[in-house]
C-alpha cells in the first residue's frame, strides 16, 4: 500500500455516513453542555487527524502491516467495530444515555487505534489517543 490508503477510505466512508445524516436531520441540535475548550480543541484535531492518517500514509511516518495475515487481520476486526458502531446508530441514534455516548464514541477510537497499530501507523496512534480520550471524555460528560 502506498500513500493513498484505499481501505482507511472506505472505513472513514463507513462511519461518517451515520454522522452526516444525524447532522443534516438535526441541524439546530445542541452540542452539549459540556464545554471544556481544551477537552474540545484536542478532540476536533485528534479527529481530523485521524481522517488524514487513516487515507493518506506519510512517507517515514508508517512502517506497513508488520505480520502476516495483517491486512486479513485489519479488514475483518475494523469491518466488524464498523457494523457494530452502524447497529449501534440504528439502536441508540436518536436516544440519550451512557450506552449512546460510550458506543458511538468507544468504537471510532478502538477503529483509529486498531487500525494505528496493525499499520504501524505512528501520526494515527497519536491522533487516536488524542482523539479516543477527549472524545469519551466530552461524550460521557454530555450524557450526564
Amino acid at each position: 500500500m502506498g500513500w493513498f490508503n484505499y481501505y482507511g477510505l472506505a472505513i472513514m466512508a463507513v462511519i461518517m455516513i451515520p454522522n452526516i445524516i444525524y447532522a443534516v436531520k438535526n441541524k439546530n441540535a445542541d452540542s452539549g453542555n459540556y464545554n471544556n475548550k481544551p477537552a474540545v480543541i484536542a478532540e476536533q484535531i485528534g479527529r481530523y487527524g485521524c481522517f488524514i492518517f487513516m487515507i493518506f500514509n506519510i512517507p517515514y511516518t508508517y512502517f506497513g502491516f508488520w505480520f502476516d495475515h495483517a491486512l486479513t487481520v485489519y479488514l475483518s476486526v475494523n469491518g466488524a467495530l464498523c457494523l457494530a458502531y452502524l447497529i449501534f446508530w440504528a439502536i441508540c441514534g436518536n436516544r440519550k444515555g451512557k450506552l449512546r455516548a460510550l458506543s458511538l464514541s468507544v468504537i471510532p477510537s478502538c477503529i483509529f487505534l486498531f487500525g494505528g497499530m496493525v499499520f504501524a501507523n505512528i501520526p494515527l496512534i497519536v491522533c487516536a489517543v488524542v482523539f479516543a480520550v477527549n472524545h469519551i471524555l466530552i461524550s460521557w460528560k454530555n450524557s450526564l
